[in-house]
């Protein structure tokens, strides 16, 4: 047959298992990749090797695993929190948060065992942390150098009228005298959040039955409450009986309530063994679930309250809310997840919690439904606008659940079915999930492998790409927004000189303007000022071999010796750190001209031609042994560094006669490298 040339111009399928070679029908294979390591597959269909992960600071104990998690009060106001065993640190715009010069800590706690099944949710300053060995706990934002870690008191935060109520009688005209008492309640300043009744007022004898005679009641203000609810003793408990902004309150006869009586308070989450291991907000409730005790149980707050677990007998619709969920396994709750229902995960069952009415979820209108029998490991859920993406309980694959029309319900469907090698045998240890500048869920698992998915479902745009780095393996994530985007914070378990070293890292963004500020390496730094040719500052990376970019010129590796470098030459900006490879090997080749897309026929690949944007020099060839580096120069002057390229690259690539055509594309310099798309002249034998 003649040469054929043959063109790869999308890599939205991402990498892809080697199983699915035989599927050239299949969409997702065409446009997938054999190998995409430290490369980043953009929604758009182009590959750009990741930036670099510049280091932020050692966590307070390397001997120790250490966890990040989220503080997001507004789009300009966010931290990266280091949760380790007894303390709280925190991290904003790649540094450590001083206090007095030395990193601010917060005390906890927790143990080093439980860190990984601590689950949170935050609302404005305050963060709600559960574990179901430990009281459920808030932490607190005062100012940025003044955080409270406290456990939670259920209760109201208004205060009962105090002293107990003061009742009157007035005897117009003597009748048959009742005995008669009374209880007061105090409402917040906005009227929604009652307080627990005072104690009984003392008891007056009156007959009110006859016109003139009439009880007057009587009490202190609360603070912060501008109105008050006055309930009778009436048929063996209090029903209301009105409702006043004044201090007193007079009774000629009202009739009692029984529909809508004082609040009762039960001990809430007081007791080891009865500690929630999950929650979430939802339609103005702060949700539990999930203890020792009674792991299929869950709890809501009062309506519009953090605290209030009061409830009223009849219940009211505002009451608190406490229900077992009646399930075939006994499987405890691991998640709870607000979404246009709530939905609720046990290590078997994925569940929906929804208001049969239509209306508000309350006790008489909840309604639980099974939809889907796969399960979720204990890794929190991620919401993706309207679609939830979750860690199998079982084969260590990432999940998408979300409502279809269709069936009245929500589908799970598994998102890692083309990549089943990035998973099988492997569990998923942390997630987080960066929606801008690019839309990328990052996941971590046992392996130490930093894996990102590019998700866009409205577009079906799914792409997976792994990442690894050297002498180092991740163990925790978490993205915050900083500076427009959404930063990717990693804890990195690195070797560094024969000794066990745990870094905070955060991803550099990919937006640079000068060449020289490009920055592709990894745990690293940045130098900026008078030109220079010694490095220090480099205690992080003793003993390693460095990669360089020096004024946007790469330089030839070096070891760090007690904590510095030099440079061959002077040079003012400088980005320095371990230094990353970003391979990219295409799928094998198929030609629709062929009657079996090529398969069965051995190929060659003689020529390429490699389409890049804003890139540096890279290598090309059918394997890793027989790679060809791009032309370094072109038109740059004397002395300058070899210019980024936006271009067509043709290279003649060095022969390997096999039956799969591949190709790869190497990136092993602190360059950025876009690849657009590839065109290969393939040689087809018989």
């Amino acid at each position: 047959m003649p040469n054929i040339r043959v063109l790869k111009n999308s890599f939205t399928g991402g990498e892809i298992s080697r199983e699915l070679f035989g599927r050239l029908d299949l969409a997702k294979v065409q446009s997938g990749l054999d190998t995409c390591r430290n490369f980043i597959i953009m929604p758009h269909g182009v590959a750009s090797n990741r930036p670099g992960f510049q280091y932020v600071n050692e966590v307070k104990a390397s001997a120790n695993v250490t966890r990040l998690i989220q503080f997001s009060f507004s789009s300009t106001q966010t931290f990266v929190i280091e949760l380790g065993a007894g303390y709280f640190r925190f991290h904003k715009n790649g540094a450590t948060l001083l206090n007095l010069g030395v990193p601010y800590e917060v005390v906890n706690t927790y143990a080093q065992a439980d860190l990984a099944d601590i689950h949170y949710v935050q609302s404005g300053d305050v963060i709600t942390l559960v574990h179901p060995s430990y009281k459920p706990k808030e932490l607190k934002r005062l100012s940025n150098t003044n955080w409270t870690l406290t456990d939670i008191t259920f209760a109201s935060q208004t205060a009962a009228p105090s002293p107990a109520p003061v009742a009157t009688a007035t005897v117009a005209t003597a009748g048959t005298n009742k005995d008669y008492k009374y209880v007061v309640t105090a409402l917040n300043s906005l009227g929604y959040e009652e307080s627990p009744a005072s104690t009984d007022s003392n008891t007056v004898a009156n007959d009110l039955t006859i016109t003139g005679n009439f009880n007057t009641i009587t009490w202190t203000t609360v603070t912060g409450s501008v109105r008050y609810n006055v309930y009778k003793y009436a048929g063996g408990t209090y029903g209301y009986i009105g409702q006043t902004t004044a201090l007193t309150f007079t009774d000629d006869n009202i009739i009692a309530d029984l529909t809508k009586t004082i609040p009762i308070i039960d001990a809430t989450f007081a007791s080891a063994g009865n500690y929630p291991s999950s929650v979430c907000y939802y339609e103005q409730r702060r949700f539990f679930a999930g203890t020792n005790n009674q792991p299929q149980n869950i709890w809501a707050t009062q309506s519009a309250s953090d605290y209030n677990m009061s409830y009223s007998i009849p219940s009211q619709a505002s009451d608190s809310l406490r229900f077992k969920v009646a399930a075939q396994r006994a499987n405890a709750i691991k998640h709870l997840i607000p979404a246009l229902d709530l939905l609720m995960m046990t290590a078997s069952t994925e569940w929906r919690i929804f208001s049969g009415s239509g209306n508000a979820l309350t006790a008489s209108s909840l309604t639980v439904k099974s939809q889907a029998q796969n399960g979720a490991s204990n890794i929190q859920p991620i919401t993706v606008n309207n679609f939830i993406l979750y860690a199998g309980a079982q084969g260590g694959h990432l999940r998408e659940m979300s409502y279809q029309w269709q069936s009245s319900g929500y589908l799970s469907n598994d998102v890692s079915l083309l990549a089943p090698h990035l998973f099988d045998y492997n569990t998923i240890t942390d997630m987080t999930f960066s929606r801008a500048p690019t839309p990328i869920l990052w996941a971590i698992n046992n392996a130490g492998a930093l894996l990102g998915l590019t998700y866009v479902p409205e577009q079906q745009v799914s792409a997976w790409h792994k990442h690894d780095t050297t002498n180092g393996m991740f163990e925790s994530c978490v993205t915050v927004t900083e500076n427009n985007a959404d930063v990717l914070y990693v804890i990195v378990n690195r070797t560094i000189n024969g000794a066990t070293k745990r870094y905070i890292e955060c991803l550099h963004t990919r937006n640079f303007t000068a060449q020289a500020d490009a920055f592709f390496v990894d745990c690293g730094l940045t130098y900026s000022g008078a030109a220079t040719t010694t490095l220090t500052g480099l205690s992080h990376l003793e003993g390693q071999a460095v990669a360089i970019l020096a004024d946007g010129a790469v330089m030839p590796q070096q070891v760090v010796s007690g904590g510095a470098i030099a440079l061959p030459y002077a040079a003012s900006t400088v980005q320095v750190g371990l230094p990353i490879t970003a391979d990219l090997i295409t799928a094998p080749a198929s030609t629709p001209q062929d009657a079996t897309l090529g398969q069965s026929r051995v190929k060659n690949l003689n020529r390429a031609w490699v389409r890049v944007y804003n890139s540096g020099l890279f290598s090309v060839g059918p394997n890793a042994s027989k790679l060809t580096p791009i032309k370094s120069r072109h038109f740059e002057a004397p002395g300058s560094p070899p210019a980024l390229m936006s271009d067509e690259i043709p290279l003649f690539i060095l022969p390997n006669f096999n039956p799969s055509g591949q190709i790869m594309i190497r990136q092993s310099d602190p360059l950025p490298l876009t690849v657009v798309d590839v065109t290969v002249e393939v040689a087809m034998g018989g």
